[in-house]
């Protein structure tokens, strides 16, 4: 049956002239028919770098957003378009304006994990694996760093010279990780490495061997030869053991899984091919220059 469809998207594809993007947390599946497979930044990058003509973003809405802010005239079709980022949309634009007006001298930096109204009212974007140098090239000392405050918390520890202020957001998935999650894995794995990704909140951190992004995760487990326990979405230890069956441990199993990622299906990009289901996105061309502001300062001082 998977096979089938298979055959029948790449053919579609091929026909229609669509680059299929695919973000590391989507089901096996779907990395199997992706042209592109990656973070959400690389994605909008190669995007922009490919010059498509349309794209299908297997993700969550903020990545379809980005990559039309970095290629407006491509046509960004979103096969799931139910599926978005409760991160990404925990703070409003309207609070971080508000928060300007009275703290005209703070630098706002966003996680690149915001919508694009978000973004618009930031200074600069970072990705996970940015962050730290970004924010420690800033000329402020004042700095609110939205939304994730746990990746926010991860940069001010490093970072004792900058008064980093934090807001009440977070990744549900990745903020429902305990210490005891962590102590639990490396106890069942002694001397098992454990990779995580600076999403989660101090106390996990505290257990891990390294902490990096997706794909510096990836980078680390590839690079080492036994067993790595991964403590992100456990798309990531799926993608690896693809290759590599059963060298990855996935930390949390039944908490480390996105819902939204797994929304988009083969019937639904097969769908979105054929112009039968999925939506186009559409950004106010005034409030996709403004977000776009913040992606530029990023891609200077990174």
């Amino acid at each position: 049956m998977n096979s089938a469809i298979k055959a029948k998207i790449i053919e579609e594809k091929k026909r229609s002239d669509t680059l299929i993007l695919a973000h590391t947390y989507q089901v096996p599946d779907i990395i199997d028919i992706a042209d592109v497979t990656g973070d959400s930044f690389f994605l909008s990058k190669k995007a922009a770098e490919l010059r498509a003509r349309r794209v299908i973003m297997c993700g969550v809405r903020f990545m379809g957003e980005t990559v039309k802010i970095l290629s407006p005239s491509t046509e960004v079709v979103m096969p799931a378009p139910e599926a978005t980022c409760p991160m990404a949309e925990q703070i409003s634009p309207q609070r971080v304006a508000d928060f300007r007006r009275e703290n005209p001298d703070i630098a706002v930096v966003a996680y690149i994990n915001t919508t694009a109204a978000l973004k618009a009212e930031c200074d600069v974007c970072v990705t996970s694996s940015s962050a730290l140098s970004i924010v420690s090239k800033l000329p402020q000392k004042d700095i609110l760093f939205i939304p994730d405050k746990n990746l926010g918390a991860f940069i001010a520890s490093r970072l004792p010279e900058k008064n980093i202020i934090l807001w009440d957001g977070y990744c549900p998935v990745h903020n429902s990780l305990t210490g005891a999650d962590a102590a639990k894995i490396k106890a069942e794995h002694p001397g098992v490495p454990l990779a995580v990704h600076p999403e989660c909140p101090p106390d996990v951190l505290e257990y891990a061997d390294m902490t990096g992004s997706t794909s510096e995760i990836i980078k680390y487990a590839l690079a080492r030869e036994g067993q790595v326990i991964i403590g992100t979405e456990r798309g990531v230890a799926d993608f690896l053991n693809r290759e590599y069956p059963g060298r990855f441990i996935q930390l949390a199993p039944e908490k480390l899984v996105c819902r939204d990622m797994k929304m988009t299906t083969l019937e639904n990009v097969y769908g979105a091919l054929r112009g039968e289901c999925g939506e186009v996105l559409e950004i106010d061309e005034t409030l996709r220059v403004r977000a776009k502001k913040s992606i530029d300062n990023m891609l200077a001082l990174g």
